[in-house]
């Protein structure tokens, strides 16, 4: 249940992001299903790139182009 909440928050923040904005998600493991989830809802529109990549903490920039 909390892990679904996470997920539908980060869907309103990335559906609510304009051209160029970005923002940064920190996750406590590197989250491949979310991106997937998001790849598959929003394709090319939405760039990811990791800003930092474990042990503790991942942390993703994820910008609409």
């Amino acid at each position: 249940l909390l892990l679904e909440l996470v997920r539908q928050g980060v869907d309103g923040v990335v559906d609510g992001l304009q051209p160029g904005a970005a923002f940064v998600l920190v996750a406590p493991h590197n989250p491949v299903p979310l991106l997937n989830q998001i790849a598959d809802r929003h394709g090319d529109a939405i760039q990811v790139s990791y800003v930092e990549e474990g042990p503790e903490a991942w942390k993703l920039k994820l910008a609409r182009v």
